[in-house]
């Protein structure tokens, strides 16, 4: 029995349903425990590595991976999630973006890093995660940790604009992809808080004209485990003065980089 298997896991899936679907899929592997070494939020996309049988028992060995991904930052909204899932808040005024600004604002992040971790996420603060903090509307209350992360490499690959009628489509497509939580237990604030999520973007949709445009950079990243691209994107925003969300993730590779002198390095292990 193998040890392991990486699976391609979709926009709007959790990690649960994905390797539900591949167990399915392989009945030999009925009852055999599974488990995710690493996880991938909802609208994330990509690789995911599967633990399988005993290797579930020794998942410690799997908490230290490198990770690369690409991703994408829309700027002018934020929201509290730093993906299109999270209750927005809506620059008044669509920033302009050039490529010469994000050059600059990039290279002051790769290298260490000290990075917040996002309001929305399992990172446990007095005994409670910080998403429940946040649900709460007590954030006010604690400081929000941060983590010590190291970025490889981190370089622009597009730089392109959307119109507003484009962009609310494609997050709308986004957000349904998502299937019914009717488990409060199992589902962050009642089903993700799509009620309220989807009068954000109707909202927004509605405070300017449809062909206005919005910028939208993507980029490529390479970074030690535990690197939210949602909280990067929120920093490349701000390195530009202005507001952002990650508005698409795709993590593209899991393994061991090993890092060179003058930006270079390879992956001594990627796991496939």
């Amino acid at each position: 029995m193998q040890k392991y298997v990486v699976l391609e896991k979709a926009v709007g899936q959790t990690p649960l349903e994905c390797a539900e679907l591949w167990r399915a899929a392989h009945t030999e592997y009925t009852g055999v425990p599974l488990a995710y070494a690493g996880r991938l939020d909802p609208m994330a996309s990509g690789k995911l590595l599967i633990l399988i049988s005993d290797e579930c028992k020794v998942q410690e060995k799997y908490h230290n991976l490198d990770k690369q991904y690409e991703f994408s930052v829309l700027f002018g909204v934020s929201s509290d999630t730093a993906d299109v899932l999270g209750r927005l808040t809506i620059a008044l005024k669509i920033p302009t973006i050039s490529k010469s600004q994000l050059v600059t604002s990039i290279k002051k992040l790769v290298g260490p890093v000290n990075l917040p971790y996002p309001h929305f996420s399992s990172k446990t603060v007095k005994g409670k995660p910080l998403h429940v903090w946040t649900l709460e509307g007590r954030l006010h209350e604690i400081k929000i940790p941060t983590k010590e992360s190291t970025i490889y490499n981190l370089a622009i690959k597009k730089l392109e604009t959307k119109t507003r009628q484009e962009i609310y489509d494609e997050v709308s497509t986004k957000i349904e992809s998502i299937k019914p939580v009717t488990d409060a237990s199992k589902a962050l604030g009642n089903d993700f808080r799509r009620v309220d999520v989807r009068k954000d973007w109707k909202l927004f949709f509605a405070t300017g004209k449809p062909t206005d445009t919005f910028t939208i950079a993507t980029f490529s990243c390479t970074a030690s485990s535990g690197t939210y691209m949602r909280t990067l994107a929120e920093v490349i925003a701000k390195e530009c003065k202005t507001t952002g969300l990650a508005y698409h993730i795709h993590r593209t590779k899991i393994g061991q980089y090993q890092k060179l002198p003058f930006g270079l390095g390879f992956w001594k292990r990627c796991f496939k």
